[in-house]
């Protein structure tokens, strides 16, 4: 009996910890607000917004890009480097510390095109 026991611990150890091959699908989905209907582009959920705003940076190949935001008088106040994928790349973008006022936001890519530009306002 206690060989039976052991025996039964040995293979309920073994089956649980076996590694289970599990791929997880990753889909984006893409909010209605966001969707772009051309290859590359750039699209504000909301041009206005207070803490964030969500922003559709669509781009025909994967590689760097640059996020520019200008304010009224064309002065560049913020600027990222990102990873951009093909496709659709749905980020936030924080303005919670950008005074009120009207802005501007730009997506360049890595060779240095302008990919899209929108217009937003800080309340």
């Amino acid at each position: 009996m206690k060989k039976l026991f052991i025996l039964v611990i040995g293979i309920m150890t073994f089956v649980g910890c076996t590694n289970d091959e599990i791929t997880p699908e990753v889909v984006q989905t893409i909010k209605s607000e966001l969707a772009i209907a051309t290859a590359s582009g750039i699209k504000l959920e909301s041009t206005f917004t207070t803490v964030e705003v969500a922003i559709n940076a669509k781009v025909a190949t994967a590689g760097k890009a640059v996020i520019k935001i200008y304010d009224i008088s064309n002065r560049v106040v913020s600027k990222e480097e990102i990873d951009v994928v093909a496709g659709d790349n749905v980020l936030k973008v924080h303005t919670a510390i950008l005074p009120s006022s009207a802005y501007r936001i730009s997506l360049t890519d890595a060779t240095g095109v302008v990919v899209g530009v929108a217009d937003f306002n800080k309340l």
